[in-house]
C-alpha cells in the first residue's frame, strides 16, 4: 500500500514582493528579491535598479517638459496643380470724386471734412471747378449721406473700363462689384459675392489673367486747394490683390498704376497655415464689428459673432475692430467699415472719426490673431511705356479723345500667374504625443527593460497587495470578532444547560438550528440569544 505524503506546503501570496518579483518583466527585481544570494550581490542589484528608475523619471520628466513647452516649426514647400483660383483684384481711382458732379449742397456739408473748405470759400471753389456760385437763396438738404455721396460723385467704372479681357475672354463691368474703402468707391473683380462662381486659370503666363485698360479721367480730379493728411498729389489707379476671403485694405496694402504705362503683375500664390494655441496664436472664429465691451475694458479682437459671418481674416479683424472703435467714441462708422452703426456725418467725420482713427492706427488699439489658414499673393511689377504713337492716333479715333489725352489718361493692367505651382507655409507641431509616448517607451526599455504590460503588472500587483494585506485585515478582524461572539455564547448556553444522558446508542441526528433561545439567569436577567435560520 502506497504511503500518503504529508501536508503540502503553504504556497505564498500573490501579493508577496518575492513572487511578483519571479514573474514580473522588469529588468532586475529577480535579483533584488529572489531567494538567496549574498547580501553584496542584492546591494548591487538594488543600488542598480534604483539608479536605472532614477535616470528614467529624470529623462521622462524632461520630455513631458518639453512636450507641454509646445513647440512649433514651419515648413515651406512648393507644390505643382493643374488649375488656381484667380485671385480678387481691387481697382481705386486715386481721386475719390469727380468735380462735374459736386453740387454746392455737397459743399456745405462735405467741404469742411473732406476738402478742408471754410463757407466762405465755396464760392471761389465752385468758379475754380468751373460751376456757378450757389443761387441767392440757397438752402441745404436737412440731411446728408456721405455713402451716397461717393456712389454718386465717385468714378464711375463703366467711364473708366476702356477695354477688359480675361483669359482672352471679353469682360466688362457686370464682372465686377463695388465696394466702399478709404479711398472712397472702388471696384472689384471676381470678389465671389453673392454665391458668384470664382474664375480659374489653366496655364500662367501673360494672356492668362486679367488684361484692362482704364481711364484715369485727369480732368475730373479735384483741384488742389489746401494741402491736408489726405489730400492725393498723384495720378493714377491703387490696385490690391488679395482673396476672396479678405476684405480689401487698399489705402494701405495696393500698389499704384500710372498712365501712360502698362503694367505687368506676376503673381504666386501663398498658401499660409498657422496653428492655434498653445502652438500658436491663430484664430478661426469670425468677428462681430457690432460687440460692443466694457468702456473700462482693453480693446481686444471683437467676440465671435452669433449668426452666419464672413471666414475669419487679419484684415476682416482690423475693421471690424477699427468699427467698433470709432462706433463706441462717436456713435457711428466709417462708410467703409462693417457693421450697423449709422454712418457717420461729414461733421462726425471731422469732429471724432478721423481723429479717432488715427489716435486708434497710431497706439495700435487692436489685437488682432492671424488667421489660422489664409491665402496671400507674391508680386513682381515691371512697366513699359505706352502707348506707342501709332497706338496714341489709333486710340485717339476709337475714343474719341486726343493724342495727348490718351497718353497722360490711358492705363494697361496685365495681372497673371508666373506659373501654376505655388507655396505652402505650414506651421507644425514640433513634438506630437505618438513621439511623447516613443520616448517614454525607448527610456523604459533602455533603463529598465520595461513596457507598458509591465506598468499593467505592476498595477496588478498593487491591487493584489492593496486585496490581500488591507482588504484582508479588515476580514481578519471581522472573523475574529464573530470567533469570540461564538464562543461567548457558547460558553453561555453551556453553563445554563442540563446535561441529558443519552437514550439510543446509534449515531446522533443532526440537531436542527433553532429560531430563538430563552434563557433565564440566575441573576433575574433576561437574555435573548438569536441565531438565522
Amino acid at each position: 500500500m502506497k504511503p500518503r505524503s504529508g501536508p503540502e506546503e503553504a504556497q505564498p501570496p500573490a501579493s508577496d514582493i518575492r513572487v511578483f518579483a519571479s514573474s514580473c518583466s522588469m529588468h532586475g527585481l529577480g535579483h533584488v528579491f529572489g531567494p538567496g544570494g549574498p547580501m553584496a550581490r542584492r546591494g548591487l542589484w538594488t543600488t542598480a535598479v534604483l539608479l536605472a528608475l532614477a535616470t528614467l523619471l529624470y529623462q521622462v520628466a524632461g520630455r513631458v517638459r518639453y512636450y507641454r513647452e509646445f513647440h512649433h516649426e514651419t515648413a515651406l514647400e512648393e507644390r505643382e496643380s493643374r488649375w488656381l483660383t484667380f485671385p480678387a483684384v481691387t481697382l481705386c481711382n486715386i481721386n475719390p470724386l469727380r468735380r462735374s458732379r459736386l453740387t454746392p449742397n455737397d459743399l456745405h456739408w462735405a467741404g469742411p471734412a473732406l476738402l478742408g473748405l471754410e463757407p466762405a470759400e465755396h464760392a471761389a471753389y465752385l468758379r475754380a471747378l468751373g460751376r456757378p456760385p450757389a443761387p441767392p437763396g440757397f438752402m441745404p438738404s436737412p440731411t446728408f449721406d456721405v455713402a451716397r455721396l461717393y456712389a454718386r460723385a465717385g468714378h464711375a467704372l463703366e467711364d473708366m473700363l476702356l477695354a477688359c479681357r480675361y483669359r482672352g475672354w471679353p469682360c466688362g463691368p457686370e464682372n465686377f462689384t463695388t465696394v466702399f474703402t478709404r479711398m472712397g468707391q472702388c471696384y472689384t473683380f471676381n470678389s465671389g459675392t453673392e454665391g458668384a462662381e470664382l474664375l480659374t486659370t489653366p496655364k500662367g503666363g501673360m494672356g492668362n489673367g486679367l488684361q484692362v485698360m482704364l481711364d484715369v479721367q485727369q480732368d475730373e480730379y479735384l483741384p488742389m486747394w489746401r494741402d491736408m493728411e489726405e489730400t492725393p498729389f498723384e495720378v493714377g489707379i491703387r490696385v490690391q490683390i488679395h482673396s476672396q476671403e479678405e476684405p480689401p485694405l487698399i489705402d494701405q496694402l495696393g500698389f499704384g498704376a500710372a498712365p501712360g504705362y502698362q503694367t505687368f503683375v506676376s503673381c504666386q500664390k501663398q498658401q499660409l497655415s498657422f496653428l492655434p494655441p498653445p502652438w500658436g496664436d491663430c484664430s478661426s472664429v469670425s468677428l462681430d464689428p457690432d460687440f460692443e465691451p466694457e468702456p473700462s475694458g482693453p480693446l481686444g479682437a471683437p467676440s465671435p459673432s452669433p449668426g452666419p459671418s464672413p471666414p475669419y481674416s487679419l484684415i476682416g479683424c482690423r475693421l471690424a475692430c477699427e468699427s467698433r472703435y470709432v462706433a463706441r467714441k462717436c456713435g457711428c462708422r466709417m462708410m467703409h467699415m462693417p457693421g450697423g452703426a449709422p454712418v457717420c456725418s461729414p461733421h462726425q467725420y471731422k469732429d471724432c472719426a478721423h481723429p479717432a482713427l488715427d489716435a486708434m492706427l497710431r497706439k495700435d488699439a487692436c489685437t488682432c490673431p492671424n488667421p489660422c489658414a489664409s491665402t496671400r499673393y507674391a508680386k513682381e511689377l515691371s512697366m513699359v511705356r505706352m502707348p506707342s504713337r501709332a497706338a496714341a492716333r489709333y486710340l485717339a479715333r476709337k475714343h474719341n479723345r486726343s493724342e495727348a489725352y490718351i497718353v497722360e489718361n490711358v492705363l494697361m493692367l496685365d495681372i497673371f500667374f508666373e506659373a501654376l505651382n505655388y507655396e505652402t507655409v505650414e506651421q507644425k507641431k514640433a513634438y506630437e504625443m505618438s513621439e511623447l509616448l516613443g520616448d517614454i517607451g525607448g527610456q523604459m526599455g533602455l533603463f529598465v527593460g520595461a513596457s507598458l504590460l509591465t506598468v499593467l503588472e505592476i498595477l496588478d500587483y498593487l491591487c493584489e497587495v492593496f486585496r490581500d494585506r488591507v482588504l484582508g485585515y479588515f476580514w481578519n478582524r471581522k472573523r475574529s470578532q464573530r470567533h469570540s461572539s461564538a464562543n461567548l455564547l457558547q460558553e453561555g448556553l453551556g453553563s445554563h444547560r442540563t446535561p441529558v444522558p443519552h437514550l439510543s446508542l446509534g449515531p446522533r441526528p443532526p440537531t436542527p438550528p433553532c429560531a430563538v433561545t430563552k434563557t433565564l439567569s440566575s441573576s433575574q436577567r433576561t437574555c435573548y440569544l438569536v441565531t438565522r435560520l
